[in-house]
């Protein structure tokens, strides 16, 4: 072990997590780092509000602080909040110059995160940026980088957790009311619409998998994305349930993926939230480089718009050529068939009944 930034005597620490899903999950490797190094501390994961429930139930950290930092007034209320708790130490995960600067007004004594964005003045320990060009380099190999540089260790255990709790469990089977089958999710959603693979070809997915393997299909997306699960719904010729009109929520979703034989999902947070859960996952890429947010996990399909790019090449930089339409809906379907082949006996749908112990942990991934 090397010399660490935290120190091994730190009493109070306060991780502030990344803003979005996919990031928040990539970070719980580092989480689970900080209680292993760290078996003394006190624990605060400080999150943006609804990604809270994604930290719900892990075992590592002591409390889950929910954190609005956008605008000014969110800012100084979360420095504010974080103050009140007296931390010894910060690790800053995300890479804003507003996370760096509630981190210095809250007034711990250590801040650690990357050198970055005229921020480096804000902190107590900086690791330098990974330059930019090059091959891109993984969220989660960044997290974790981080991460080491913090602790002071050689390595961290890449493998991404969730834990399902008893209340996220009741909340999901009101959402799973009436389905008594085997059920894959889709999720057409994603923060940028050019990330969006059409939605009459998740349709198409869905018509396929149902007719072909007897499976439910249930379509996802934030409230937000209300008109895009719509249109999945609209242009299927199978019957598909809209979990935005159940009331889903990251809590209960994450109980649905965990007891779903398949997620097809663009590049957006659900993918990380099965994967991290061990549901094997059919992942859409267009035109976003997948290896920015690249897993490693082994039941995961990756379907890219471009297969023949060259590796010296980031997709992003040629969104025409990466254009996401470009996947076929009968790519996207021998995707799926491998990983139901190589999967185990079908989950059942239900679930357990209250207080009830399952498994949530993934395989590993990395």
């Amino acid at each position: 072990m090397r010399e660490a930034p935290l120190g091994l005597d730190v009493k109070r620490l306060v991780i502030l997590c990344p803003s979005w899903v996919g990031d928040t999950v990539m970070a719980t490797p580092v989480l689970r780092a900080a209680r292993e190094a760290l078996p003394q501390a006190r624990i605060i994961a400080a999150a943006r509000p609804g990604l809270d429930q994604l930290l719900a139930g892990l075992p590592w950290i002591d409390d889950v602080l929910s954190a609005e930092t956008k605008g000014v007034v969110g800012a100084l209320r979360t420095t504010r909040l974080i103050r009140t708790l007296r931390p010894d130490a910060v690790l800053v995960l995300p890479n804003s110059f507003r996370s760096a600067l509630i981190a210095r007004g809250c007034g711990a004594p250590v801040r650690i995160g990357y050198d970055r964005d005229a921020r480096g003045r804000l902190l107590t320990a900086r690791l330098p940026a990974p330059a930019a060009g090059g091959e891109p380099v993984s969220t989660l190999e960044h997290y974790l980088a981080l991460g080491r540089f913090a602790l002071g260790v050689d390595r961290i255990d890449p493998r991404m957790e969730l834990i399902v709790t008893d209340a996220e469990q009741s909340a999901a089977r009101r959402v799973l009311e009436s389905v008594d089958r085997p059920f894959v999710v889709l999720n057409p959603g994603a923060n940028k619409p050019p990330k969006r693979w059409p939605a009459d070809r998740f349709a198409a997915v869905a018509d396929a998998l149902a007719d072909r393997h007897e499976l439910a299909v249930f379509v996802s997306g934030s409230p937000g994305e209300t008109n895009v699960v719509r249109a999945v719904v609209e242009a299927a010729t199978v019957p598909v349930v809209d979990l935005v009109q159940r009331g889903v929520t990251l809590g209960s979703l994450k109980a649905v993926l965990q007891r779903a034989r398949l997620l097809i999902t663009n590049d957006t947070g659900p993918r990380h939230i099965a994967a991290a859960l061990g549901t094997p996952v059919v992942g859409l890429f267009g035109p976003t480089d997948h290896r920015w947010t690249d897993i490693d996990c082994p039941h995961e399909r990756i379907v890219v718009a471009e297969p023949f790019l060259p590796e010296a090449l980031v997709a992003d930089e040629h969104p025409q050529r990466c254009r996401i339409e470009k996947i076929t809906v009968g790519d996207v379907v021998s995707a799926c068939e491998k990983l139901l082949a190589a999967s185990s006996a079908p989950v059942d749908a239900s679930l357990p009944a209250a207080g009830a112990s399952i498994p949530s942990a993934a395989p590993e991934c990395g």
